[in-house]
C-alpha cells in the first residue's frame, strides 16, 4: 500500500496558527489565559518528544479546557494516543478534530493512520474517500485497499480510470493481472478495452491487451479480428504480426507466416519468450512443409545474440528425437558456427547422431579432439573406443577404453557400454578369455539394473 507521507512542517503551521490567534491584541485577562495555553501546548510537545505520551495528553487536556474548539489540540492528542498504541482514543481524537474542522486533510489522515495500523481496511476506504478531494494521489491507496478487501470490481474500475487519466504504473498493472486471472472480470475488461480503442484508435497497447485477453479465453477468431484492426490503424505495428502469424499457420499460408515471423523476430520491442514460441511453431510447420526449411534456417540468425537458448542446437535436438539424424547433424554443426564456446552436450549429440548413421571416421576424429578439451569426460573415450572397434583398430580401442574406465562415476549404463566395447576389442584381438570376462561383466550389470 502507498502509505502516506507525514510532514512536520504542516504541524508547525497548525501550531503557528494557534499561537497567532493569541497575538491579535486580546484583552489582558485573555493574554494570561493564552500564556497558559501556550505553556501547556509546548509542554505537550516536549513530553511527546521524550515519549512521555501520557503526560503529553494531560497537558493537551488542559489546553482543551482553555480552548475546547481548537482542532489542533485533538489532532495532537490523536498523535500521542497513536504513538502509545491506544488506537480507540487515537481514532476518536482525530475524529473530533475533523468534526471541528473537516477541511484539514491531516486530521483525516490521522484517522487513516489508525485504520491502517489496526488493519481496519474497510473503514480505511471510508476515510480515504474523504481525503481524495484534498489530494487525488490518495486514489492509489484506494486501489490497494480495494485489493486488500477483495473488492476487485471496484478496484478494476479505479485502475482503468487512473490508467486513462494519469497513465499506467507497474503496481496497477500487477493488480490488474491478478484481477483478470479470475474469468468473471474479463468481460468488463473486454468492454473497457473496446471503448479505449474506439476513443483512441492509435493507442497500440489497448489492442495488444485485448488480443492477449481473447487468446487467454481461447477466442482466437476475435484475437485475429483485433490484430487485423490494429494492422489497419497502425500499419507499422509489429504486435499485429504476432497474432496474424498464428492465423497464417492455421490457414497453411506459409509465405505470409514467414513475413510476419521475420518482422517479429527483427523487432526489439518483442520479448524473446514470444519470439521463441513463434519460432517453435514455425519449426513444427516447416517439418510438415519442408519447402520452408530455408526460411527456418534464415530465422536462426535472429537468435545469434541470445545468451539463454542455443536455437540451432534445440532444432537439432528436435530432429534428434525424431531420429532424423542428418537434419539433427546439420543444426548441431550450425550451432558450432554460431557459438564460439565448446558445448559438451552438443558434441555428444553430434557423435551419437553420426554413430546412428555409421559414420565412424568423423566420430573417431571428433571424439579424439574432444578428449583434449575434456580429458576427464568418459563418454568421449567411449566414442573413440567404439569407432576404433568399428574401423577394426582393436588395439587402439582397447587402450583408450581401459583409460576411460577410470573416469566413470556412478553411470551404470555407460559402464555397461564400456564393457561391451572392451569385449568387442578383445574379440578382435583374439583374446577369448578377456572377451568373455568383459561380456560377462556387462551382462551382470544389466541384470543388476532389472
Amino acid at each position: 500500500m502507498i502509505k502516506k507521507w507525514t510532514s512536520i512542517f504542516a504541524f508547525s503551521v497548525l501550531l503557528s496558527n494557534t499561537v497567532s490567534v493569541l497575538a491579535q491584541g486580546e484583552p489582558e485577562e485573555i493574554k494570561v489565559e493564552g500564556d497558559k495555553f501556550q505553556d501547556y501546548f509546548y509542554e505537550s510537545l516536549f513530553q511527546k518528544s521524550i515519549e512521555n505520551y501520557d503526560k503529553a495528553v494531560v497537558a493537551l487536556e488542559q489546553c482543551s479546557k482553555l480552548k475546547p474548539n481548537e482542532a489542533t489540540i485533538y489532532f495532537e492528542m490523536g498523535k500521542n494516543y497513536l504513538a502509545a498504541k491506544d488506537y480507540k482514543n487515537a481514532y476518536s481524537s482525530f475524529e473530533h478534530a475533523t468534526q471541528i474542522n473537516p477541511n484539514n486533510k491531516w486530521f483525516w489522515e490521522g484517522m487513516y493512520d489508525v485504520c491502517y495500523e489496526t488493519k481496519d481496511f474497510n473503514q480505511a476506504i471510508v476515510i480515504i474517500n474523504k481525503m481524495i478531494p484534498f489530494d487525488a494521489e490518495y486514489r492509489e491507496d484506494l486501489v490497494s485497499l480495494y485489493m486488500l478487501t477483495k473488492q476487485y470490481d471496484k478496484a478494476l474500475v479505479e485502475i482503468n480510470d487512473l490508467n486513462d487519466k494519469v497513465g499506467k504504473t507497474e503496481r496497477r498493472e500487477m493488480y490488474k493481472m491478478e484481477i483478470l486471472s479470475e474469468g468473471k472480470f474479463q468481460n468488463s475488461e473486454v468492454s473497457n478495452l473496446k471503448a479505449l480503442i474506439d476513443k483512441n484508435p492509435k493507442e497500440e497497447s489497448n489492442y495488444i491487451a485485448l488480443i492477449f485477453l481473447y487468446y487467454d479465453n481461447n477466442e482466437e477468431d476475435k484475437a485475429v479480428e483485433i490484430a487485423k484492426k490494429l494492422e489497419k490503424e497502425i500499419p507499422e505495428s509489429v504486435w499485429a504480426q504476432v497474432s496474424l502469424f498464428k492465423n497464417y499457420l492455421d490457414k497453411n499460408d506459409g509465405s505470409n507466416a514467414v513475413k510476419s515471423m521475420n518482422m517479429v523476430l527483427a523487432s526489439p520491442k518483442i520479448d524473446f519468450k514470444i519470439k521463441h514460441r513463434m519460432f517453435n511453431e514455425f519449426l513444427l510447420f516447416s517439418n510438415a512443409n519442408p519447402q520452408f526449411t530455408p526460411d527456418l534456417d534464415n530465422a536462426i540468425g535472429y537468435f545469434k545474440n541470445d545468451k539463454e537458448i542455443n536455437v540451432a542446437k534445440e532444432i537439432g535436438k528436435f530432429y534428434h528425437n525424431k531420429k532424423q539424424w542428418e537434419k539433427a547433424i546439420k543444426y548441431y554443426e550450425l550451432s558450432y558456427k554460431n557459438n564460439s564456446e565448446v558445448d559438451l552436450e552438443t558434441n555428444l549429440l553430434w557423435l551419437q547422431a553420426n554413430t546412428e548413421l555409421k559414420q565412424f571416421e568423423p566420430v573417431l576424429k571428433k571424439a579424439m579432439a574432444m578428449i583434449d578439451v575434456y580429458p576427464a569426460e568418459p563418454q568421449f573415450y567411449y566414442f573413440v573406443g567404439m569407432a576404433n572397434n568399428q574401423l577394426q583398430f582393436f588395439k587402439k580401442a582397447k587402450d583408450v577404453l581401459e583409460m576411460g574406465l577410470d573416469y566413470i562415476v556412478e553411470n551404470k549404463d555407460l559402464l555397461i557400454n564400456f564393457n561391451i566395447q572392451l569385449g568387442e576389442a578383445y574379440s578382435g584381438l583374439g583374446d577369448n578369455a578377456k572377451k568373455e570376462l568383459y561380456f560377462n561383466k556387462a551382462n551382470q550389470l544389466i541384470k543388476e539394473k532389472k
